[in-house]
């Protein structure tokens, strides 16, 4: 985190930025005028921003960055958490000196931004709670929303065992744990060096490729019920050969026909919230896997858009 003597001048912060759609290449750091909060309105002083696939999916080219409604100049990055230092006129809620998380659409690696109350997913405040830190507090809300709606979709319960591909990556590590509050028992897949992970997170780890099926039904010789494919298409075929009709199997990353896709944005109302709770009980935990200062945004976004991370990666502001 940025020691108070190198907070940005009161005029001018930093902000990571984009004059081209690519890859992290283009990323930038930038000295910009410090926001202002309007009515209705809180500024945040960031400290921490969660780094998650769609930051580089949506900012990759100008067609997708276009259904996201982002022009350029663009910013970087969405789940951020910090502290309100500005509330505008109209705002009840939330005063300068709280902790706070939440989204803000491609905007967030930045020491500042600034988020309105009418909260929209993606763009949105909440409080943080006493026991979460900001650096776990700012990988909760692209993740957490979508993993959330995943579950939704399967309505896991005490008699499912779940197929969860890509469990260990950003959206698999909070699937796997809140299917296992939801009291089902998960086989997660990954690479053979990701088993270890899998299992302290609480999974049955299997790994992932041809024979899939064949190696789930070892694992689980009464069946599967229930699959969520949080990477592409591998995991669903594999579910549908195991017997797993398609109202029970999940995507969040492709779509196809006759099988629900999730999306954050349709997470329950309060899902957010009762995530970080969990996570201030000490009844979920994200797993951190980098953190870098904002100068090393390119190494850092790099890295996470190599999708092989297991948990989150998190940059200091």
């Amino acid at each position: 985190m940025q020691d108070q003597s190198e907070q940005p001048s009161r005029g001018r912060s930093r902000a990571v930025q984009l004059d081209s759609f690519g890859g992290p290449e283009v990323l930038t750091v930038r000295q910009v005028p410090v926001p202002q909060a309007g009515p209705k309105q809180v500024r945040v002083r960031v400290t921490a921003a969660g780094l998650n696939p769609m930051d580089w999916i949506m900012t990759a080219d100008a067609d997708t960055a276009a259904r996201f409604g982002l022009g350029l100049p663009a910013g970087f990055g969405t789940d951020y958490a910090g502290v309100v230092d500005q509330a505008g006129d109209g705002v009840t809620g939330f005063a300068p000196g709280d902790r706070v998380f939440g989204g803000a659409l491609s905007r967030a690696v930045a020491d500042f931004v600034v988020v309105d109350l009418d909260a929209v997913a993606a763009n949105e405040v909440h409080h943080t709670p006493d026991g979460v830190d900001d650096r776990t507090a700012a990988t909760l809300t692209i993740a957490g929303r979508t993993a959330s709606a995943a579950l939704a979709e399967v309505a896991l319960g005490p008699d499912d065992t779940v197929l969860i591909g890509g469990a260990g990556g950003g959206v698999g590590v909070f699937a796997v744990q809140l299917a296992l509050i939801a009291g089902a028992r998960v086989i997660g897949t990954g690479s053979a060096a990701s088993a270890g992970f899998l299992r302290e997170l609480g999974a049955d780890p299997v790994t992932y490729g041809d024979g899939l099926a064949d190696r789930v039904r070892a694992l689980a010789p009464g069946g599967v019920t229930a699959a969520l494919d949080l990477h592409g298409t591998e995991t669903l075929h594999a579910a549908r050969e195991l017997g797993v009709p398609d109202n029970r199997i999940c995507t969040i990353a492709t779509k196809v026909d006759g099988v629900p896709a999730a999306n954050g944005a349709n997470a329950a109302p309060g899902a957010l919230e009762e995530i970080a709770r969990l996570v201030a009980a000490g009844r979920l935990r994200v797993p951190v896997a980098a953190t870098f200062p904002v100068e090393q945004i390119r190494q850092a976004a790099g890295l996470q858009a190599g999708r092989h991370v297991r948990g989150k990666v998190v940059i200091d502001l």
